[in-house]
């Protein structure tokens, strides 16, 4: 069955939808089969794998409302091993229509159920909120990654997704675990990014992933183009970020071992 791993912070602009597509896109180049949930009503996970969200047809939220089965609006990209759960802006709507809905928390992992075993990993982009959808997800999940961006207000409501993922663990999902903080946006030249990393590090300690994904123009431009930065410049500091996390994410859920060379799978 495969690991549901969502990635969420209800601070908006702390690379969700980056890491989204960017880890999706490696462990699927790294031959994990691999789906992309978007849950996010911007859709922009959608349109950075050259997606337009005004021409779908069906999305998640058909599967969360209308019970529409995920199944038969999967949608293959362009890339060998990653699969698409697109989005639209109908979701904006979706808390609003499950509010009388039984077991409306349990939408998402219900969506889910009949396809985790076609894929080894289901990377899950949260909205910027802690609403109805977003504990929908954390339901659905396994883990959970937490980007925080190198800058100013970092921390910033952290504290509060953290509490949510605490009453989430005790009241929906028992099994939620943290798979851990990613710190994004990282500029080695500036000296609030190094504060940042050292803050985050020192207070959350083995929480903290060892990749850091620094600021990278290929990153920013990449889906701008529909594409992966992998698909763009494999040889960026942003596409090997991503791969390293990729890597590090499977050496942590036992694919691969501490000392096994970088590369092989």
């Amino acid at each position: 069955m495969g690991k549901v791993i969502a990635i969420a912070n209800q601070k908006g602009g702390v690379g969700k939808t980056t890491t989204a597509i960017n880890l999706a896109a490696s462990l699927a180049a790294l031959e994990f089969r691999t789906l992309i949930v978007d849950a996010d009503p911007q859709a922009n996970s959608t349109s950075g794998l050259g997606f337009n969200p005004k021409e779908i047809e069906y999305s998640i939220y058909e599967c969360m409302v209308e019970g529409i089965r995920t199944r038969d609006i999967l949608i293959q990209t362009d890339f060998p091993n990653l699969d698409l759960l697109p989005s639209h802006i109908d979701l904006v709507g979706a808390e609003i229509e499950m509010i009388n809905i039984k077991n409306r928390e349990d939408r998402m992992k219900d969506a889910l159920e009949d396809i985790r075993d076609d894929y080894d990993f289901l990377i899950i982009d949260c909205s910027p909120s802690l609403g109805l959808i977003t504990i929908n997800c954390l339901t659905a999940a396994d883990s959970v990654i937490i980007p925080v961006q190198c800058e100013y207000f970092a921390l910033e409501g952290l504290g509060k997704l953290l509490n949510t993922i605490t009453i989430i663990q005790s009241r929906l999902n028992t099994n939620l675990a943290i798979e851990g903080i990613l710190l994004t946006m990282y500029d080695l030249r500036l000296r609030l990014s190094n504060q940042v990393v050292n803050e985050v590090t020192t207070h959350f300690q083995t929480m903290v992933f060892d990749t850091i994904i620094p600021r990278n123009v290929r990153l920013s431009e990449s889906p701008s183009y529909g594409v992966p930065v992998l698909a763009q410049d494999a040889d960026s500091k942003g596409a090997i970020s991503y791969l390293n996390l990729a890597r590090e994410i499977l050496t942590k859920n036992g694919y691969l071992s501490h000392d096994q060379p970088v590369g092989v799978v």
